[in-house]
């Protein structure tokens, strides 16, 4: 009717802070493996890639919650 809201019930708002949260955790452990991976490659492997173990150096230092992703 007009001039009724609706609202939201606290189930969907912490559901969804709780999706939230777990997807959050989840992309935070998919950065360090990622990192943690870049790291173990050869010098060979990086040429291929283009990047330099200087690169990798700067990358691997980040924290695991720096995101380049989500500036």
């Amino acid at each position: 009717m007009k001039g009724q809201r609706e609202y939201v019930s606290d189930e969907k708002i912490s559901g969804h802070l709780v999706s939230d949260l777990l997807h959050k955790f989840s992309r935070w452990y998919e950065l360090h493996r990622e990192r943690e991976l870049l790291s173990s490659l050869s010098d060979e492997a990086l040429k291929d890639i283009g990047v330099s173990r200087a690169d990798v150096e700067h990358e691997v230092v980040r924290p695991f919650w720096d995101d380049p992703m989500h500036k």
